[in-house]
């Protein structure tokens, strides 16, 4: 009986795995000649627990720099799945911009900005926008960061010239990656997309399966 019941866990247990191989190859073939941002409906995923348990908010805050009293901008927050942790780590005296270029997702971001639980948050302000044109001044904020993000921006070279442009001299960008992502690049990749651009490599952390990659603007 005990060994009827491990046979079948492990035959679902390899049908689920199969399918997220299969399903992983195919997209990832598709997102290398379609690029388009996450669709809205499955911003209720991005703002999960479950995602949250796949990449914490606490380690995407301490790996990316973020710290009490600094100016950030989050390039496409999506339904904020990070952006109220990242809004009490800044404080009263810091601010969120978030930014994102789906109107649909910033209303389930306001949405949820709107409930009890939140009505404490005050300091994040709401774009619509891309990342060619961010609607900031030259070197006006202290930290950029993008979660799972940067590999969805067709023209990466000139997104990252843009967020150049906006960071204060020895400001950071942050670049957050977690495999389960269709568009998931190996550390090298990005840390080579981040030196191409101009930045200089400021730390890496986590690991394989989420990490992320911290640069400075000289």
């Amino acid at each position: 009986m005990i060994t009827d019941l491990l046979l079948w866990l492990l035959r679902t247990f390899l049908y689920i795995l199969g399918i997220f191989i299969i399903y992983q190859i195919l997209f990832r073939i598709v997102r290398k000649t379609v690029h388009f941002p996450a669709p809205a409906f499955i911003g209720i995923f991005l703002d999960s627990d479950l995602r949250r348990k796949l990449q914490t908010p606490e380690g995407v805050i301490k790996g990316s720099g973020i710290k009490t009293g600094q100016r950030v901008l989050e390039i496409g927050c999506g339904s904020g799945g990070f952006t109220t942790f990242v809004a009490r780590a800044v404080g009263a005296t810091g601010h969120v911009e978030a930014l994102d270029i789906q109107a649909s997702m910033l209303a389930q971001l306001e949405r949820k900005l709107a409930l009890p639980e939140n009505q404490d948050i005050h300091n994040i302000s709401l774009h619509e926008a891309n990342a060619y044109e961010l609607p900031f001044n030259d070197e006006s904020l202290d930290l950029v960061y993008l979660i799972t993000v940067l590999p969805e921006i067709p023209d990466q070279p000139r997104a990252l010239v843009e967020i150049k442009r906006v960071l204060k001299h020895g400001g950071i960008l942050a670049v957050s990656e977690l495999l389960m992502d269709p568009d998931y690049p190996l550390k090298e990749t990005t840390t080579r997309r981040g030196l191409e651009a101009g930045f200089l490599e400021d730390g890496y952390f986590g690991n394989f399966w989420t990490y992320t990659v911290r640069f400075t603007k000289p």
